[in-house]
């Protein structure tokens, strides 16, 4: 029988929770660490991924789902019963809240939102209507503040009574409002420590930097870069404390839609694919990128169509070898850009270079088998021989194989051997590809050759 302990540890997961074993369950996940957490859980499926989340407490179910790209999360939390699912979301920072019920379907998010307190409510309904990229949408609730009124010593006790319910990030900076909410100052935590304690917060604070919630993220940015601060206020037009948005949620959001930029570039619409997906999603959502892209090669294409027939049956095969050439390039970059994305996520580990080659190959060979019906058709319908056809499909269907599993698999391997994936993987596919193109279609064609002419 083989060692529990040693075994995947999404396997070990499902293990414990079929057990019901929840306090082996959230020691378990609590030595694998969030990030191989978020790895074991994607690697279950949907049903199975429930029965995990649901037996772990909900501020380690919390801390898992924040991590989790933000299309599977929300599928995850609209799977589970609004009460279970509220009692996760409510263990979450308000702006993970506001981006995860904002990706749900509206009665999804308001049967959760109706399970929670009404406050938490309130505040989680105000956050989403921001977007993503502004103020707004990347500022939490969670801070410090304090009424003018206070005192140093009553602030203090109040810390340190309170000190271990305070993350790291809001212990430093304390703000101070006005018995209207209104901003009137901050105040650094170490200045409170030094300060007489019979003294009002109004004679120690400092005036505050703020921002407004429709401010850009380019505009945060800037903000942030010629400043040391960690945070900064957001207030409304009468000067009412919003939120807190802090620079590394700023930073955050730039990597992530520079992420989001360089999957659009590579043909994956909506740039949030990983492979937790289903098959047939992720199938669909490279296929319509891809079948743009076929017909701008056709057109390019006719410019040389347009002295062929001159030449024969045989000098047409010219015309598609760059289209197999670009077509296999373009799912192979696909392929790249999804496990680049996944190394950067924690996801996927260049052990997993052999799991990720066969998941491609499922893609590739519906993808390849749509595309090479599409080009096959095409020659068809051009010369109407349908052994031309056979060859440049079957080209194409083959060489997309080809093309999505070295594409998926290279930057894995690449990783294992110390290789930037970012600098190689395109170069390497480029050239395999297009070898194994021009390959294909002049073998096919040289067996055929006598139904080609």
């Amino acid at each position: 029988m083989p060692d529990v302990d040693n075994a995947a540890p999404w396997r070990r997961c499902l293990e414990l929770a079929d057990a019901r074993d929840t306090q082996g369950l959230e020691t378990y996940v609590a030595s694998l660490g969030t990030g191989e957490a978020v790895r074991a859980v994607l690697r279950l499926n949907l049903e199975d991924q429930e029965k995990v989340l649901t037996m772990l407490s909900p501020t380690d179910a919390a801390d898992i789902i924040e991590d989790i790209p933000d299309e599977q999360a929300a599928d995850l939390i609209e799977s589970l019963e609004p009460k279970a699912a509220a009692t996760i979301v409510r263990e979450m920072l308000s702006d993970e809240q506001a981006d995860l019920l904002g990706d749900l379907d509206s009665e999804d998010a308001e049967a959760i939102l109706n399970e929670m307190e009404p406050e938490d409510a309130n505040d989680a309904r105000e956050l989403a209507q921001y977007d993503d990229d502004v103020a707004g949408g990347l500022m939490v609730r969670e801070y410090l503040s304090f009424p003018e009124s206070a005192i140093v010593g009553d602030v203090l006790d109040d810390l340190s009574a309170h000190a271990e319910e305070l993350e790291e990030h809001f212990k430093r900076y304390a703000y101070v409002v006005s018995s209207f909410g209104h901003l009137v100052g901050v105040i650094a935590v170490y200045d409170l420590v030094l300060s007489p304690r019979h003294k009002p917060l109004a004679n120690v604070m400092v005036p505050a930097l703020f921002t407004k919630p429709e401010v850009s993220l380019e505009e945060l940015k800037n903000f942030f870069e010629g400043r040391s601060i960690i945070a900064v206020p957001v207030v409304d037009n009468h000067g009412r404390l919003l939120g807190v948005v802090r620079r590394d949620y700023v930073l955050e959001a730039i990597a992530e839609r520079s992420d989001r930029e360089m999957m659009r570039m590579r043909g994956i619409v909506g740039g949030d694919e990983i492979r937790a997906l289903p098959t047939f999603t992720r199938m669909r959502r490279r296929l319509s990128w891809l079948s743009v892209n076929i017909v701008l090669n056709l057109i390019a294409a006719s410019v040389i169509a347009l002295y062929i027939d001159t030449l024969g049956a045989v000098i047409a095969l010219a015309v598609f070898l760059p289209i197999i050439s670009d077509m296999s390039g373009c799912t192979g970059n696909q392929a790249v850009a999804v496990s680049m994305r996944e190394l950067a996520l924690g996801i996927a580990k260049p052990s997993d270079a052999l799991r990720v080659f066969r998941k491609e190959l499922s893609v590739g060979l519906m993808n390849g088998f749509a595309l090479g019906t599409l080009l096959g058709g095409v020659a068809w319908l051009w010369k109407g021989n349908v052994y031309l056809s056979l060859v440049v499909g079957g080209s194409l269907l083959l060489n997309t194989l080809i093309a999505v599993s070295i594409g998926g698999s290279v930057p894995l391997l690449l990783k294992r051997f110390g290789v930037d994936p970012a600098l190689a993987s395109d170069p390497i596919l480029t050239t395999i590809t297009d070898i194994c193109g021009f390959f294909l279609v002049l073998s096919f064609a040289a067996l055929m050759i006598s139904k080609l002419t």
